[in-house]
């Protein structure tokens, strides 16, 4: 568990995510000590806020086991993905953030990431793809995630600079002085990227904080996959 200044807080968008939103939030758990999640939905109907909340500690009571957190719940109807992250960071205590996503489970996250964040201000981290249990091949766009650091990663797939938030940490004050589009329907992390990179700034992507991604009917980095 990290214990130290770097006191994040960790945003985790979801709707109907109630196979895997569960598993995301205790990885984190057992990842962070003090952490703060703030959980932005998108008017879900299955039992995602119902498992949410089960993490939802009681300042009555002392969690000494670890299996609860300081978690807020906000529900988002006017929904595109640039605005749900720029509400969720609007929310955020900390000056430190992590965009997770609700099928991401954290694997590994390394105390060295907090320096590469005073570097680069922002970074991505290895993702595996788990279909049904099953790690898949590393193909199209998650032939992207190797196993060695890189800046500035290019998509040659893409023709752009590539970035994912699904996994990824960010220094808060960039992310109030840069939001992300509003108005775009998916990708806002490329373009956002792209922007960023276009003013001479620098991220990069390391393998010293991995997820599971998991598949799931309507993530967007499975579309045309399934």
């Amino acid at each position: 568990m990290i214990n130290n200044n770097n006191k994040v807080s960790v945003i985790i968008r979801s709707k109907n995510e109630e196979r895997w939103i569960g598993h995301s939030i205790q990885s984190v758990i057992d990842t962070f000590k003090n952490v703060e999640i703030i959980v932005v939905d998108n008017g879900s109907t299955d039992d995602s806020m119902f498992i949410v909340k089960n993490f939802v500690e009681d300042p009555n009571f002392k969690n000494k086991n670890g299996s609860y957190a300081d978690i807020k719940i906000y529900n988002l109807q006017d929904y595109t993905p640039g605005k749900s992250l720029n509400f969720g960071i609007s929310k955020c205590s900390n000056n430190v953030v992590m965009i997770l996503s609700a099928h991401c489970v954290i694997q590994k996250f390394n105390l060295e990431l907090f320096e590469k964040l005073n570097k680069y201000s922002c970074l991505f981290g290895k993702q595996i793809p788990i279909w049904n249990g099953k790690k898949i091949s590393k193909r199209y766009i998650w032939s992207h995630f190797i196993d060695e650091e890189k800046i500035n990663m290019y998509s040659e797939l893409e023709n752009r600079y590539f970035f994912h938030n699904a996994a990824s940490l960010f220094k808060k004050q960039l992310l109030v002085d840069m939001p992300f589009n509003e108005n775009l329907t998916g990708k806002e992390d490329r373009y956002w990227i792209n922007s960023y990179v276009k003013n001479k700034n620098q991220f990069i992507y390391t393998p010293l904080l991995e997820v599971h991604h998991h598949y799931t009917v309507n993530g967007n980095t499975w579309k045309g996959l399934a």
